[in-house]
């Protein structure tokens, strides 16, 4: 072999393969012009439908399987895909997401003045003269460390269990485990317990179906309707309480609207639906774990444990409204972007989730805004 061509064969040889083409169901997900390279974001949006794509070293990290996927932008939906059996009519369940919705109903109730965030939670059985509960306050319910126990087990029963008929007595009869505001805990009782309170100011006579129509009818006119979430249906118990914690059903574009709403302070239309300081409150870390906000993940890292999402490679301002199994709504309000990923992810298998959305949430650094 001459020596003159040595160079050049290894240059070749030692290139990247060439990318498998596309299919066209992958580029049609994607509108001509999404203001980023259209085949690099089809592409990012494919790689969380492949089912293997999310496996990591040993096999024990996988994506799972992902049925819905809608990148939005300065509030145009650019990127819209379904798997096979799923479209946009279709109700989701967003899990956890409902954190995040019982923390804008929340902010709207103090802003009303019917709620008081610093004061003590009004819980009835928490009043009672020596109860150390009486110092949770709404604050530490929506920072998730109100120093309630919940131990293996508690949040199953009281979701599925002996408690499914009234979780928020089921919640709100725990224990105190640490003294009030001092840890953090990821639960869903805090979710519960708040929605309790809020059934309890708009229904005060106690009437499991006044509670429902209540609640019902004040997030269909606070927040639902004017933020087009038109196909959501919160879960209700027998007692009425809303499962504020971990139950809610919704279509992707219902997700994304509600996304929007966030990265848009609250706003919809030049309408301010709930005050601007209530948002800035939810993306403050709380005091106990800084990648947690008042019903919000924040793109912090953890003060303890794993980070939930991805802090050494996303902006900074990015919030999230996550969900068991996936469900995720990141709002990257500088990038004025919102990513929404509905499906079901194994245990273990978040890492391998937040590093695929992040390939999304990555493109658009920098990129113009519309």
């Amino acid at each position: 072999m001459p020596v003159a061509l040595a160079p050049a064969l290894f240059a070749c040889s030692s290139s990247p393969p060439a990318q498998a083409p596309l299919s066209p169901q992958a580029l049609a997900a994607v509108v001509d012009d999404p203001g980023v390279n259209r085949e690099s974001l089809a592409r990012a949006v494919d790689g969380l439908f492949a089912d293997t794509a999310g496996q990591e070293a040993g096999g024990d990290r996988q994506l799972g399987e992902t049925r819905a996927v809608i990148v939005m932008r300065a509030g145009r939906i650019i990127a819209e895909r379904y798997a096979p059996g799923y479209h946009e009519n279709t109700r989701f369940a967003g899990g956890g997401i409902a954190r995040s919705i019982t923390a804008v109903m929340i902010g709207m109730l103090v802003s009303d003045g019917r709620l008081r965030l610093n004061e003590t939670a009004p819980v009835p059985a928490w009043q009672r003269p020596g109860d150390p509960r009486g110092e949770i306050t709404l604050r530490h319910l929506l920072q998730m460390r109100s120093g309630l126990r919940e131990e293996p087990g508690d949040e199953a029963r009281m979701l599925f269990g002996a408690g499914r008929d009234d979780m928020a007595g089921a919640a709100e009869d725990q224990p105190l485990a640490a003294e009030p505001g001092a840890r953090f805990q990821d639960d869903a009782a805090s979710g519960i317990i708040l929605a309790d309170l809020a059934a309890r100011v708009l229904a005060p006579a106690g009437d499991p179906d006044a509670r429902r129509r209540a609640v019902a009818d004040y997030l269909r006119t606070r927040l639902f309707e004017p933020v087009l979430m038109r196909g959501i249906v919160p879960s209700y118990d027998a007692r009425g309480t809303m499962n504020g914690g971990a139950m809610i059903d919704a279509t992707a574009r219902d997700f994304v609207r509600f996304g929007e709403f966030l990265r848009n302070r609250g706003a919809v239309h030049g309408a301010q639906l709930v005050p601007r300081q209530w948002i800035d409150f939810m993306v403050s870390p709380s005091p106990r774990e800084k990648q947690y906000g008042a019903g919000v993940w924040l793109n912090r890292a953890p003060t303890t444990g794993d980070a939930r999402l991805f802090p050494q490679a996303g902006p900074r301002d990015m919030l999230a409204a996550l969900g068991d199994g996936g469900q995720a709504v990141l709002v990257a309000p500088a990038r004025k972007l919102v990513v929404v990923r509905l499906g079901a992810t194994p245990p273990g298998g978040d890492a391998a989730l937040m590093g695929r959305l992040r390939d999304i949430v990555s493109l658009f650094a920098g990129g113009p805004a519309r």
